[in-house]
């Protein structure tokens, strides 16, 4: 399966929209990383400004929520859980 990519805020850089955590080479140090979507006005003022967004997931319905929102770049899953970059997103938001 192709990696999918995303825009890295305004970087110019593309990233994979799922990336385990600690392995896969994202430059945080300039990112807004987060544990979930919940704090919708932080992700629209780090779109706006043109600041990364991370998301942590550590299931099928954390990674579909968080990439379902336009200003995530990346979500990161845990290690044990590299099983996640392969799910089928069409599916799993639009159904069979």
């Amino acid at each position: 399966m192709a990696v999918r990519e995303r825009w890295f805020g305004a970087t110019g850089r593309r990233v994979p929209e799922i990336a385990v955590e600690g392995e896969d080479e994202i430059p945080l140090e300039e990112a807004l990383v987060l544990d979930d979507v919940a704090d919708l006005e932080r992700l629209r003022e780090a779109h706006a400004s043109g600041t990364p967004v991370v998301v942590r997931a550590a299931d099928a319905e954390g990674v579909t929520r968080a990439l379902a929102r336009p200003e995530v770049a990346c979500v990161f899953v845990p290690a044990d859980r590299r099983d996640l970059r392969d799910l089928d997103l069409r599916k799993l938001t639009y159904g069979p």
